[in-house]
């Protein structure tokens, strides 16, 4: 059986490989470090010298651009999943659903097994609820994608200014410890994750359950569902796929550099002269909100002029690879950090600063770029693509590369 979704689109690949490697550099400091650290660089582990450059250029080149990258590629996905199942004669609702349910059930094994920071299961409820709206033209789409993104933000500025009105024990007991938590919560932290896998799902639960329940309506859904909107406009438009001439792809990289950057520095220094203080949390964090939205078709339009002028092909050629494979490369995250740093490896959680982690970075990045284009000169599909695959149409997928074509 040929499956609808068969054929691959380069420039699709290229830039989801580019987005799952981009995303562990803000998802190595979760595998690496107490949870409050990705929010506020300052509730553990150092910022001087190298290690501070490390967290601002993270911040300013990945944090939310990479997760708006792969949202909207994800997006785009849900409509090019939909045209092809209803050009073979397929149900589009019934794969869709099939296909978005397996994958939140894959969700919730990585999140409440593995890594409390999956956000796979996040992806398949947008794409359980933005399903109606694939359909709307490319202008509508653009549109709910800004009201989708607004809603987080404004309830974001609306719990900052509340936070003088909570009553005390609220800020001590909900607030501050997602914020800067005392020593004695991160020690436990770290106790947990570097105790064998047992031990470590007294944190991983909680945390788990506090990304699928108020981080997901605070934040999480609002900014998906809004990011995978825009893909599906940009898809729709062709500029996700690479079909805008040059000088389109130019003047939106000249808007990321020159608006979008900017912006996000700026918050930088809002958040230090504020001293991270908890409203950091909500108003200074507006500054990458927005702005990374902006750095993130920066690096769309990077990558696809790089494609379009053929340049650095045998890079592009890989990302595209580690794009295809983009769901096992996903899950090697974990598997490999998970070895690295939780207590059933070797146990270094809560013991590496931002610099090593960032070796840790470029060491996996070399491996799956090394091994993707490997697996897939034999392979049609990575492993968990193909079981996702086989789930989606109830039956089992062709594995093996003919050997005509290997050969």
């Amino acid at each position: 059986m040929v499956t609808p979704s068969e054929q691959r689109i380069d420039a699709l690949d290229a830039l989801r490989g580019f987005a799952v490697l981009g995303i562990l550099v803000m998802n190595i400091q979760t595998f690496a470090m107490p949870m409050a650290a990705y929010l506020n660089p300052t509730a553990y582990g150092s910022l001087e010298g190298v290690h501070g450059a490390v967290w601002a250029l993270s911040h300013l080149l990945t944090d939310q651009k990479m997760m708006a990258l792969f949202s909207m590629l994800f997006g785009a996905g849900i409509v090019l999943f939909c045209e092809r199942a209803a050009a073979s004669g397929k149900s589009e609702a019934g794969y869709h659903y099939r296909r978005n349910g397996w994958l939140m059930i894959f969700g919730l094994m990585h999140g409440y097994l593995l890594w409390h920071g999956d956000i796979l299961f996040l992806y398949a409820l947008c794409a359980f609820l933005l399903f109606p709206l694939r359909n709307r033209s490319a202008r509508s789409l653009f549109k709910l994608g800004i009201v989708f993104l607004a809603v987080s933000s404004i309830l974001y500025l609306l719990t900052g200014f509340s936070l003088k009105s909570m009553p005390q024990e609220v800020l001590d007991e909900q607030m501050m410890p997602m914020w800067q938590p005392d020593q004695s919560l991160i020690a436990a932290e770290i106790a947990a994750m570097q105790g064998n896998w047992v031990t470590q799902m007294s944190a991983r639960v909680p945390l788990t359950q506090e990304m699928q329940g108020l981080a997901l309506f605070l934040w999480g859904f609002w900014r998906a569902s809004g990011m995978m909107l825009l893909g599906m406009a940009l898809y729709k438009t062709g500029i996700l796929t690479g079909a805008a001439d040059k000088a389109t792809y130019r003047r939106i990289l000249l808007l990321a550099l020159l608006v979008g950057l900017p912006v996000i520095a700026f918050g930088i220094f809002w958040n230090y002269r504020n001293e991270w203080q908890i409203t950091s949390m909500f108003w200074g964090s507006q500054f990458n909100y927005w702005g990374s939205l902006l750095v993130s078709l920066g690096w769309m339009s990077a990558i696809l002029l790089l494609l379009k002028n053929r340049a650095l092909s045998a890079l592009t050629n890989r990302l595209a690879a580690v794009g295809r494979m983009a769901f096992t490369n996903y899950i090697m995250h974990t598997l490999l950090c998970g070895l690295i740093f939780y207590g059933h490896g070797l146990g270094l959680f809560g013991q590496m600063e931002r610099a090593g982690q960032v070796l840790v970075v470029m060491g996996i990045w070399v491996f799956q770029l090394w091994l993707s284009p490997i697996w897939l000169r034999h392979f049609r599909f990575g492993p968990l693509e193909w079981l996702w695959r086989s789930l989606t149409y109830w039956q089992l997928q062709p594995m093996r590369v003919p050997r005509q074509m290997v050969s």
